[in-house]
């Protein structure tokens, strides 16, 4: 051995770990399902035409505004424990389900907010600075994973696949592109958020299965991330393995 030759480091411990977070967030929407008593596929109908012909680019603005206050919170408002980041985005899903659509639709830019910042503060975990632009388009990358909402059986890994590259996209594109997916999971959050009578307990519930939803695939993303930088293994290599690990599971 003379110092300088790689060694092989086994990371199939990481990767069973990341698979069970894996699975973990895929089953936190059944439960907002069993408590709104609806079909995913059907909560965008509940909203009116000029809300889902808007939907996209109001989603683009909560995502633009999301990311200056985030990046401009950083320093005031220290990063917080997920336990704590799912009880506001709960108890801010209930205050803004309680007065229906409008309230709903105002909630929404402070909601991604928060989902963004606890987002970064899982970056920052795993030993990456959120101010840095290459990471903070690591961050807006969780979000072009389907949520919870979403029909996902736990094997669509696809998000993870998409590298974000220094040369490639830039923040504003990277939101153009999320945007349209990204859309469509928060019109299902806004149409359950209309529920009659069950508005601010649907507000509530839908918060707090995105807030966990979320963050647990942050957890994932920056875990492979970090794996991939201590382990010198390529990451679609490691992407590949929690597929197989998905799957074997």
């Amino acid at each position: 051995m003379t110092g300088t030759e790689l060694v092989a480091v086994d990371t199939s411990k990481e990767i069973a770990a990341l698979a069970r977070r894996y699975r973990s967030a895929g089953g936190v929407g059944l439960q907002v399902l069993n408590i709104i008593g609806g079909q995913a596929e059907n909560l965008l109908e509940r909203l009116p035409d000029k809300v889902k012909d808007r939907l996209e680019s109001a989603t683009e603005r909560a995502l633009e505004t999301a990311m200056r206050a985030a990046a401009g919170s950083r320093g005031v408002v220290p990063d917080q424990k997920s336990w704590l980041n799912t009880a506001l985005t709960t108890a801010m899903g209930a205050a803004g389900g309680a007065g229906g659509l409008p309230t709903a639709l105002a909630e929404l830019p402070v909601t991604t907010t928060v989902l963004l910042r606890a987002i970064q503060g899982i970056a920052a975990e795993h030993g990456f600075d959120p101010n840095d632009p290459e990471i903070r388009r690591e961050c807006l990358a969780v979000f072009g994973a389907a949520g919870p909402l979403e029909h996902d059986d736990g094997a669509d890994m696809g998000f993870l696949s998409a590298r974000v590259t220094l040369t490639g996209t830039t923040v504003h594109g990277l939101i153009r592109s999320i945007s349209p997916k990204l859309a469509t999971v928060m019109g299902q959050k806004l149409a359950a958020q209309t529920v009659p009578v069950l508005g601010a307990a649907a507000g509530a519930a839908t918060n707090y299965a995105y807030t966990s939803y979320y963050q647990q695939m942050a957890f994932v993303h920056f875990g492979l991330l970090r794996l991939a930088r201590d382990s010198g293994q390529e990451r679609t290599a490691l992407v590949e393995a929690l597929r197989a690990e998905m799957i074997r599971g």
